[in-house]
């Protein structure tokens, strides 16, 4: 039997999942924050060098963290470059079983995600033997069972997708539907600004229209008051925090505390 995604059996059950968002491409990161008692951390390759060996030994990292105590380990959300069918394969057969592709513009492409995800009739996920996924073989079961183990979500970041939303989150096969704040206030007319009010009110409006079709939302919101906000809304997988941003910030924090007098600030962009 492959792996029980507890992730998606919290999605299922309407339990919000918080998590932090991973840029930093490194086993030895992945496993650091693993262990910090998120209940789920995304491992980027689309705006990383990361590739998927690189990955793979990012999602070995995950499975090897220590949490601290009382709390348990995350569960790994790989994000591939793009809704790609080969690169679907490859991350699948190297053991990541939640998958967040981004730029799913309409059903169709939702669709075609569903069956690169599921071997055929279903599907059309190539068979891969003896690879990682199935225990290099030893699972007997992995093919049967593995789509019951799938979680699959897809990003809504533009404005033809918001316009095709509720066709994209009725797909069945879609677990849920992330909405991409940068992408989207920048396809909107709002580049850089995803804090204006007219986007917060229309992702607002999404989440709310994701979770009446059935499906999870999600949303990465570094502001606290913005995650919560959208955990009202409905959101269920909510990324609070973005590993290079936290180190970022703290670095200019500590060199500002020390910088002389009359120095000039340290100047932020929106993550």
């Amino acid at each position: 039997m492959p792996p029980v995604n507890h992730f998606k059996r919290a999605l299922q059950a309407g339990q919000a999942q918080i998590g932090l968002w991973s840029t930093l491409p490194s086993p030895y990161v992945s496993e650091l924050i693993a262990g910090a008692g998120f209940d789920w951390v995304l491992l980027d390759t689309e705006h990383t060098p990361t590739d998927v060996p690189q990955m793979l030994q990012q999602l070995q990292a995950v499975v090897a963290a220590r949490p601290r105590k009382g709390l348990g380990c995350s569960h790994a959300v790989v994000r591939p470059a793009w809704n790609d069918k080969v690169l679907i394969k490859r991350y699948l057969d190297i053991g990541a079983q939640t998958l967040l592709l981004p730029f799913v513009q309409n059903a169709d492409e939702a669709r075609a995600a569903v069956e690169a995800v599921r071997y055929a009739p279903q599907g059309l996920r190539g068979m891969g033997g003896s690879m990682r996924a199935s225990n290099f073989g030893r699972d007997a079961d992995y093919v049967a069972k593995a789509a019951d183990e799938i979680c699959l979500l897809v990003q809504v970041e533009t404005g033809e997708a918001l316009d095709n939303l509720e066709a994209i989150a009725s797909v069945d096969g879609i677990d849920g539907v992330f909405i991409g704040p940068a992408d989207l206030s920048a396809s909107l007319g709002y580049p850089g600004n995803a804090g204006h009010p007219d986007m917060e009110a229309t992702i607002d409006r999404a989440l709310v229209t994701i979770r009446a079709c059935g499906k999870a939302p999600g949303i990465l919101a570094v502001n606290p008051d913005r995650a919560q906000a959208c955990l009202d809304k409905g959101a269920l997988f909510v990324a609070v925090g973005m590993d290079m941003l936290l180190l970022r910030q703290s670095a200019d924090a500590l060199a500002l505390r020390f910088k002389r007098p009359g120095d000039a600030a340290v100047s932020a962009s929106m993550y």
